[in-house]
């Protein structure tokens, strides 16, 4: 077997799940990551299919299900704040539009990242600028540490990865641009959310929404509107993209909108995307492999990204594993199971970006009905089809997964 020292970039939800198999498996990961420590809270992802059971083949089911945030369910509210539409989080066996077990995306990638920190080396507030591969590994270049040799690299750093820039090509090509921008922030104050999901849209493409967080008090909120063409904005200057928010939502004034734009203005975790699929013929090139978003980016519109990341790691390593360091036909493996999963989990729900964010008031009456039938006949099976997408694969039993290998 060639060297096992593997490099990924990124430590979200992919690269510590990856980190974690690769341990298992005998290899020796290092992970770099461009923020100084661990992502704190961010928003709730879905821990549904095959992302959870790969979670509990890890066995941290119970420290996953101790982070996780208590919801009644998604429900939507008019401008006068009334409910007109509801999906309990027990519809579609708990795999409906909110899942049974949703956690905050940086709880669990903090759960991830305290199961490996004890032999697992991290690279914090760092990058990667260079990929110099020749036959025997890649010489990789930081923005800080010194240049280091990996018999592989993984890009696991999201839409926009920096791996995936310097070995696929520029972001254009490889990120289908939709036609929806979002932001997300913390709210600090009681909005009397019941527990429940609440969302509101208003003509244009608007959509506001907020959900419980994990700490009492606590508020996960979202702006997201429709932009007939794809913005250009500094993706480094939250200034500018907050006053952006707020000039879409200006004039809207129903529901918790002017709270809700009043507290992102001062929100310290504010963020700000456009949403985007990564579509790419391939996901490795030579020692280069991508992982998760940088790789095949379903859109939060899905709810699947989580389990393309986890399921996409457990698979990863387990043919790198079973492959006994042949990268070549472990990527190739690698690719063959996941392409079909991966291929499904990017169709978006019926409607796409429209569904979600209608433009006019009589699509958005349209959306709150579409809500109230589909857990009934004949809506109902076209939804359970695109909930049981999280599942549809297969995974497989590796040995080499199975026990602690020493160094």
């Amino acid at each position: 077997m060639e060297t096992t020292d593997v490099l990924i970039s990124g430590a979200g939800i992919a690269g510590t799940a990856l980190a974690h198999w690769l341990r298992r498996a005998g290899f020796r990961p290092t992970v770099v990551e461009r923020a100084p420590a661990p992502r704190p809270g961010g928003q709730a992802v879905d821990l549904r299919g095959a992302g959870r059971t790969v979670v509990e083949r890890m066995g941290l089911m119970p420290q996953a299900r101790a982070v996780a945030v208590a919801q009644r369910g998604i429900a939507l509210v008019d401008g006068r704040g009334r409910i007109t539409a509801r999906m309990p989080v027990d519809a579609f066996g708990g795999e409906g539009i909110v899942s049974e077990i949703e956690i905050l995306r940086g709880d669990l990638a903090r759960v991830l990242h305290d199961a490996t920190a004890p032999d697992t080396e991290y690279l914090f507030d760092d990058t990667v600028t260079a990929l110099d591969e020749d036959a025997d590994g890649v010489t990789v270049t930081f923005e800080k540490a010194a240049p280091r040799r990996f018999a592989l690299v993984v890009g696991a750093d999201g839409l926009h990865s920096a791996v995936r820039g310097l070995a696929f090509g520029p972001e254009e090509q490889c990120v289908r641009q939709l036609d929806c921008c979002i932001s997300w922030f913390t709210v600090d104050d009681d909005l009397d959310l019941d527990d429940w999901y609440l969302m509101h849209n208003a003509p244009g493409g608007l959509v506001a929404s907020a959900r419980p967080g994990r700490l009492p008090g606590e508020v996960k909120a979202g702006l997201a509107f429709r932009s007939a063409e794809p913005l250009r904005y500094d993706r480094r200057d939250t200034t500018a993209q907050r006053e952006l928010v707020a000039r879409r939502f200006a004039h809207v004034t129903g529901w918790q909108v002017p709270r809700l734009i009043a507290a992102m203005r001062t929100a310290p975790d504010f963020a700000f995307d456009s949403l985007g699929q990564v579509h790419l013929d391939r996901w490795s090139r030579g020692r280069v492999v991508l992982l998760g978003d940088a790789g095949y980016c379903p859109t939060p519109l899905t709810g699947l990204g989580t389990s393309l990341a986890l399921v996409g790691g457990y698979l990863l390593a387990g043919e790198l594993a079973a492959a006994r360091g042949d990268h070549r036909a472990a990527f190739a493996a690698y690719e063959r199971l996941m392409r079909p999963y991966v291929t499904a989990s990017q169709q978006l729900p019926p409607g796409g970006t429209s569904g979600y964010a209608p433009r006019s008031a009589l699509a958005i009456r349209m959306r709150a009905a579409s809500m109230r039938w589909m857990t009934r006949w004949p809506l109902r099976n076209a939804m359970a089809a695109q909930f049981a997408k999280a599942g549809d694969i297969a995974l497989p039993e590796y040995r080499d997964l199975c026990t602690a290998h020493p160094d």
